[in-house]
């Protein structure tokens, strides 16, 4: 398990979505990538949100639709 993590450059708070491993995350990613671009949004993943509190607050997303419609939003 493993959180996938979407900070916008020079602010506050990020959004999170739980998720595993795998060719599916690397696809996630590359989709959101195309929809977004990594000139303003910073993608991660992370084991564990407590770790990182340079991320903090989180806002967790409930499914990979809501996520990519909150980065899009960024």
């Amino acid at each position: 398990m493993c959180y996938l993590v979407a900070k916008k450059f020079g602010s506050v708070g990020c959004s999170a979505l739980q998720t595993t491993h795998g060719q599916h995350l690397v696809e996630l990613k590359k989709r959101i990538i195309d929809k977004v671009g990594t000139d303003k949004i910073q993608l991660v993943t992370i084991s564990r949100p407590s770790a990182y509190g340079e991320y903090e607050p989180y806002h967790f997303c409930d499914t990979e639709d809501e996520f990519e419609r909150t980065v899009a939003k960024m």
